[in-house]
């Protein structure tokens, strides 16, 4: 393991808890700084650190992780982890409770480990609704919304999206398929909402959305953004939940063609603040860890 450079130890000598992030690749991962932060500004003994697993051996290296604890030498309880890229479809089959976001999902980002088993659970999409709500200053109520791509990362988001109010969203993905599973999935919640949810292909998306979601991988593998700048309502707020370089062409793409654009480190710490809530009981203030996360970045640029 990847150990963070910091660890807030009880006064008392005992060892901290532990938690990680694991994932393949993980090493660019910036939750170990989040987390430091997050435990230095609530004053939580832990430790928190990065695992980057097999791509064919997740569980055994989550359940290795768990195992290490040895009090004699230092090694204090693992009460929780992050799961990335490529593990969040895996972690619901392992988990004796999950959450309604998780399992409406169908994936997890979060486990937590209590005397009464582990609990799954997805911070996502509730990481990004407080993201453009507080940091962005844009009200989701009553928008009409374009989320771009049917993958893992549009299915954590997905429900909060609509029960954050939005009027309607619109799943488009190549394989249109793909969005119409999606889709089929949150129709009850969204009937439960009353948002409108549509399923389409990228070409014939519409036009003039408040709001447009880059879940694809286009970002990532450096492909141009997908859809038609007319889905762009003027002044719309054009998120890319990737962040850094990687986010750098949507930006200017958005920026092109009059609307706001915004990365994703900003749900990348909302997310994180949330399952911190949930393994330390306390939920911590998210805008001087944002800020100070830009900077560090902006810093190794």
């Amino acid at each position: 393991m990847n150990s963070l450079p910091f660890s807030l130890d009880a006064a008392d000598g005992a060892a901290p808890d532990r938690y990680a992030v694991l994932g393949h690749p993980v090493a660019h991962s910036q939750s170990p700084f989040i987390h430091a932060a997050f435990a230095r500004q609530t004053g939580q003994r832990m430790d928190y650190g990065r695992i980057d697993c097999p791509p064919d051996g997740f569980e055994a290296t989550l359940r290795g992780f768990i195992a290490s604890a040895d009090l004699s030498a230092g090694l204090g309880p693992v009460r929780g982890c992050n799961i990335t890229v490529p593990f969040k479809f895996e972690v619901l089959p392992l988990a004796r409770a999950v959450s309604e976001r998780a399992m409406l999902a169908q994936a997890a980002n979060v486990l937590c480990f209590d005397d009464q088993g582990w609990s799954a659970d997805n911070t996502d999409g509730i990481g990004l609704v407080r993201d453009i709500e507080q940091h962005a200053g844009q009200r989701l109520a009553g928008r009409r919304a374009l989320l771009i791509g049917a993958g893992g990362a549009a299915a954590g988001v997905l429900g909060p999206l609509i029960a954050a109010g939005c009027a309607s969203i619109t799943v488009a993905n190549r394989t249109l398929t793909k969005a119409l599973v999606l889709v089929e999935r949150h129709q009850a919640w969204a009937e439960r909402h009353s948002a409108l949810l549509f399923a389409s292909g990228l070409e014939d998306c519409g036009e003039a959305f408040d709001l447009v979601l880059n879940s694809s991988a286009s970002s990532l593998v450096g492909s141009p953004v997908p859809v038609h700048p007319r889905v762009l309502k003027p002044g719309a707020l054009a998120l890319d939940l990737m962040y850094g370089p990687a986010a750098q062409s949507f930006l200017d793409w958005a920026a092109t063609h009059g609307a706001i654009g915004r990365d994703g480190l900003g749900m990348l710490v909302e997310q994180a603040a949330e399952a911190f809530a949930l393994w330390r009981g306390v939920m911590p203030e998210t805008s001087p860890v944002l800020r100070k996360l830009r900077e560090r970045l902006a810093s190794q640029v």
